[in-house]
C-alpha cells in the first residue's frame, strides 16, 4: 500500500481507538458543529473526517476499505502529495456543504465520517479510471467505474433531497464529489499535472 493512503488509514483508525476512551472530549471538539452553535470550530472543517461513530465499526471499515480501494491507485497516478491534497479538498468542500445545509435547516446535530473525503476519492478513480470494471454487491455482474460512480451520485442526491436516512449527510457526500471535480478542473486549467 502507498505511503499517504496508509498514513490516512492508520490516522483514521487510531482516532477511532481514541474515540472508545474519549469520545465525548473529542466529538465536541473536532467533529463538525453547525455553525449556529457554540461549538462550531474552524479547524473541524478538516478533523471532522477523521472521525467514526464509536459505536458502529461498519462506518469506518467501509469508508476504510474504500480509500484503500481506490486511493491506492490514485496515489500511484499522481504521487502522494497532490493525492493527500485532493483528499483534503474533498474533505473541506463535503464540510462546507453541510454546513450550508444545516444552516438553512437549523440542524443542531454534528458531522462525522471520512465519507466526503471517499466521495471525492471515487469521483477522481471514476474519472481517470471510467472503464475500470467493479464487483458491487448485489450486482451481478461488473459495471465500469463511471457508471457506479453516477448511480452512487445519484441515489445520494435522491436520499438527500427526499429526507430519506436523516442520519447520514447525503449532502456533504455530494459536496465531496463537487469539491473533488472542482480541484480537478482546476488543476486541468493550471496545467498543472498531465490528465
Amino acid at each position: 500500500m502507498p505511503r499517504a493512503t496508509r498514513t490516512l488509514i492508520l490516522i483514521n483508525v487510531g482516532v477511532f481507538l481514541l474515540e472508545q476512551v474519549y469520545p465525548r472530549t473529542l466529538l465536541q471538539q473536532f467533529a463538525l458543529w453547525p455553525l449556529h452553535t457554540p461549538l462550531f470550530r474552524p479547524w473541524q472543517l478538516i478533523t471532522y473526517g477523521f472521525l467514526h461513530d464509536p459505536t458502529h465499526i461498519a462506518h469506518i471499515f467501509f469508508n476504510m476499505f474504500a480509500l484503500f480501494m481506490f486511493g491506492r491507485s490514485l496515489e500511484y497516478y499522481w504521487g502522494a502529495r497532490r493525492f493527500v491534497i485532493y483528499y483534503l479538498v474533498c474533505v473541506v468542500a463535503a464540510g462546507l456543504t453541510q454546513l450550508a445545509v444545516q444552516q438553512s435547516g437549523g440542524v443542531l446535530d454534528e458531522t462525522i465520517g471520512a465519507s466526503g473525503g471517499i466521495f471525492g476519492v471515487l469521483l477522481a478513480f471514476a474519472w481517470y479510471f471510467p472503464r475500470q470494471r467493479l464487483f458491487v454487491i448485489p450486482i451481478p455482474i461488473p459495471i465500469p467505474a463511471w457508471l457506479f460512480v453516477t448511480g452512487y451520485a445519484l441515489v445520494e442526491l435522491f436520499f438527500g433531497v427526499t429526507g430519506r436516512e436523516q442520519s447520514v449527510a447525503h449532502f456533504a457526500h455530494l459536496g465531496g464529489l463537487l469539491g473533488g471535480a472542482l480541484c480537478i478542473l482546476y488543476w486541468r486549467a493550471r496545467h498543472r499535472f498531465v490528465s
